[in-house]
């Protein structure tokens, strides 16, 4: 996924999206452990798009928060 993709997803969107990428590494990794792994490649994209999707929800988290009072 291209990083204005991911700007473009809705909070849950971007959760999702990260169990999604993380259940992908696992099967990569077990894949890997079993010898039945075709795309070694995979594995580290999978890994900096979960890095990607982890930085824009911290992101999310850290940008400030519009307050509802007006002086």
């Amino acid at each position: 996924m291209k990083t204005k993709e991911i700007r473009e997803l809705t909070a849950e969107e971007l959760a999702r999206t990260v169990r999604e990428h993380r259940q992908e590494a696992f099967n990569l990794r077990l894949q890997a452990q079993t010898g039945q792994l075709e795309n070694s490649a995979r594995m580290r994209i999978v890994r900096r798009e979960i890095a990607t999707l982890l930085t824009e929800q911290r992101v999310r988290e850290l940008k400030p928060q519009p307050t509802g009072t007006t002086p």
